[in-house]
C-alpha cells in the first residue's frame, strides 16, 4: 500500500506542516518550525497510527487540549493529505493487467484497518483486490512471516506461485523471503550490504524499476 501503490512519505510531511500552521494560526503558542518538530517527535515516540498527536502537541505547547487547535489541526492534516492522495501513475494499468490474466492479487499492509481501507477506497482501486490483509485485523505484521502465509491461506496460493513486490526491505522483501515467496523490491534500491545478506541466504530478490515492468515479467 503505502509508497507502493502511492507515495505517502511526501504527502505527508506536507499535510502535517498544513495542520501545524493551522493550529498555529489558531492560538498554539510556538513558531511553525518549532511546532512541526515537536509533532514530529510526538509521532516518533507513538507511532504514525496513534490518533492523538494533535492533542499531545496542544498540551505540551499551551499547558492544556485546546478542541479549537486541536481540530484545526486535524481538519487541515486529512483535507490536504486526501486532496494530494494520488495513484502512482501506472498503478491502474497493472492493477488492470493482472485481472486481465486472472492473477489473484492480494494486499499485505502494516497499520489500522479502517485507515488503509479508506484509502483503498478514496484511490478507487479496492475491487482490484481478492483479499485485504491488514495487521490489526489478523493481529501480526510485517516482517512477521505469519501475515504472508495468511495472506497465502485466503488467497489458496502456495510460496512457490508467489511474488511479493513491496517497497521496503527490512518490513515487505526479508518477511516474504522468510515465508518462502519470491520477492521484488520497488522504490528503493538493495544496499551492497542487503546484495550480500540475500546472496548468502540464498533469496530470490530483485529490483523493479516500475509496476508496468510486472507485464514483461509475469
Amino acid at each position: 500500500m503505502d509508497d507502493t501503490l502511492y507515495d505517502t512519505s511526501g504527502f505527508a510531511a506536507i499535510a502535517r506542516r498544513a495542520a501545524v500552521k493551522s493550529m498555529v494560526h489558531n492560538g498554539l503558542k510556538c513558531s511553525e518550525d518549532e511546532g512541526y518538530s515537536r509533532l514530529m517527535d510526538i509521532i516518533k515516540d507513538m507511532g504514525s497510527n496513534y490518533d492523538k498527536h494533535f492533542d499531545i502537541l496542544t498540551k505540551e505547547v499551551n499547558g492544556s487540549e485546546d478542541p479549537l487547535i486541536i481540530v484545526n489541526g486535524i481538519i487541515t492534516y486529512h483535507n490536504t493529505k486526501f486532496a494530494m492522495l494520488k495513484l502512482e501513475p501506472e498503478c491502474f494499468s497493472i492493477l488492470l493487467y493482472l485481472k486481465s490474466k486472472n492473477y489473484k492479487v492480494g494486499l499485505i499492509t502494516n497499520g489500522k484497518e479502517i485507515k488503509q481501507w479508506e484509502k483503498l477506497v478514496r484511490l478507487g482501486v479496492y475491487p482490484f483486490f481478492d483479499e485485504v490483509i491488514t495487521s490489526e485485523a489478523v493481529g501480526v505484521e510485517k516482517p512477521d512471516p505469519e501475515i504472508f502465509k495468511i495472506a497465502m491461506e485466503r488467497l489458496n496460493v502456495t510460496a512457490g506461485t508467489s511474488l511479493m513486490v513491496g517497497n521496503s526491505f527490512e518490513t515487505d522483501i526479508l518477511g516474504a523471503c522468510n515465508a518462502g515467496i519470491r520477492s521484488m523490491l520497488i522504490n528503493s534500491k538493495l544496499t551492497d550490504d542487503q546484495k550480500k545478506f540475500v546472496e548468502d541466504n540464498n533469496y530470490n530478490v530483485s529490483e523493479l524499476s516500475s509496476l508496468i515492468d510486472l507485464m514483461n515479467i509475469l
